[in-house]
């Protein structure tokens, strides 16, 4: 094994806040605490993406209000809803739920891009941005077009955002009307 290589690092008030802070609980030492950020973050790179879908989940799942689901079994229970005789009150709880998401969402998401962006790190659709009004949602499977289109148009008018949804062979194209 090597010499370690000596590196000087320059932290601003926060971050040595925090650093001293992570020192304390984990009794490692200053050097540990560091490789252990690098090779945690190094191994889950690709996972976190970007800090804000980070901290999407981090919002979500540690509460224990939100879980991960297979998309096969997400399907399965699509596939259920469509044929089962109380699909029409399905949706209209659907809508209630968007309504109280919209709400407790509300001071979190303040523009029509925002909520696209929570929603895509739900993995219900990849986001790609056309232009500043206009949007693609890419669908994993077309068996989700019409739950994604719902749950899209009932949050967005929820939070009092307009916004209009087309419908194409495999995919949704929302417009955003107005200003956001």
């Amino acid at each position: 094994m090597r010499n370690p290589v000596r590196v000087t690092i320059a932290l601003d008030e926060e971050t040595l806040q925090l650093f001293e802070e992570m020192k304390e609980e984990t009794n490692l030492s200053q050097s540990e605490l560091v490789r252990r950020a690098l090779r945690f973050y190094h191994e889950h790179r690709s996972i976190i993406g970007s800090l804000e879908n980070l901290e999407t989940y981090m919002d979500m799942l540690p509460s224990g209000e939100h879980i991960i689901l297979d998309l096969d079994h997400w399907l399965l229970f699509l596939n259920l809803i469509e044929s089962s005789p109380n699909k029409d009150k399905f949706w209209v709880d659907c809508k209630t739920v968007a309504n109280s998401h919209a709400e407790q969402l509300s001071h979190k998401i303040n523009t029509p891009k925002a909520l696209l962006e929570r929603l895509e790190a739900c993995n219900f659709f990849k986001l790609i941005e056309n232009s500043p009004d206009e949007f693609t949602l890419l669908l994993s499977t077309n068996k989700t077009k019409e739950w994604v289109g719902r749950l899209v148009q009932d949050f967005s008018t929820g939070m009092g955002f307009k916004i209009d949804i087309r419908e194409d062979i495999s995919k949704l194209r929302v417009k955003i009307l107005g200003g956001d």
